[in-house]
C-alpha cells in the first residue's frame, strides 16, 4: 500500500441488500453495489452456514481417509474428506468428529482445528473449518446417503488425484496439500 492510498479509496459501497430465497444451507440475495468508479450493478450473493471438513490421516500419517460420492451440481463423482454443515450451537471439532463417523464410519482420534478458508469469497459467504486428526477407529458403517465408497489412499496417490480431476472440491484439495506437506516436513516440524 502506498503513502496516499486508503482502505477506503477501493472499498465497494453496498445500497442494500434484498433477499430471493433461503432455506437452513443457504440464503440467496441481491445486494444494490457500487464501485469505487462510481459503476453500480447488482451482485447475487450467496450465504452458507459455517461447515467443518477434516482431513484424517492414518496413525503414520501416510493415508489419508476419502469417500467417493457423487455430486449432481456439477455431475461428477469425486473423493472428498468427510464433511458437513455445523449444527446451530454445536461446537466445531464436536461436528467435525461427527461428520467424520456419519460420513465413513470411523471415528477419528486427536482432533484439532487447522484452517478457516472461503471457498468462493468474490460471490459467496461460505466458511469451512479444517479439523486435521491423526489416527481413527473404525465403530460403524457410513450412513447411505453420504458414501458410495470409503478408502484410506496414500498421499502420493491423492495428489496424483487431483491432477487427474478425481478430487475437485477445494476442501479436499488443501486436505491433501496440507497432508503431503506435513509428511514432507522434518520430524520435529510436524505437527
Amino acid at each position: 500500500m502506498t503513502s496516499d492510498s486508503s482502505p477506503e479509496r477501493t472499498l465497494w459501497k453496498i445500497h442494500g441488500e434484498r433477499l430471493v430465497d433461503q432455506n437452513p444451507h443457504i440464503r440467496l440475495s441481491v445486494a444494490s453495489v457500487e464501485l469505487p468508479d462510481g459503476k453500480r450493478f447488482d451482485q447475487y450473493v450467496i450465504r452458507m452456514p459455517r461447515c467443518v471438513m477434516t482431513v484424517v490421516l492414518d496413525d503414520a500419517g501416510e493415508h489419508i481417509l476419502l469417500i467417493w460420492r457423487h455430486r449432481f451440481i456439477v455431475g461428477q463423482w469425486d473423493w472428498e474428506v468427510p464433511g458437513g454443515y455445523i449444527d446451530p450451537g454445536e461446537d466445531g471439532l464436536v461436528a467435525a468428529a461427527r461428520e467424520v463417523e456419519e460420513e465413513t464410519g470411523w471415528r477419528p482420534r486427536n482432533l484439532r482445528f487447522l484452517l478457516t478458508f472461503q471457498p468462493a469469497l468474490g460471490s459467496a459467504d461460505a466458511p469451512q473449518d479444517v479439523y486435521v486428526a491423526r489416527g481413527a477407529d473404525l465403530v460403524g458403517q457410513p450412513e447411505i446417503d453420504e458414501a458410495e465408497e470409503v478408502r484410506w489412499v496414500p498421499i502420493a496417490q491423492a495428489q496424483e488425484m487431483i491432477r487427474s480431476g478425481k478430487i475437485i472440491g477445494a476442501a479436499t484439495v488443501i486436505a491433501v496439500m496440507h497432508a503431503a506437506a506435513e509428511r514432507a516436513a522434518p520430524p520435529g516440524r510436524r505437527s
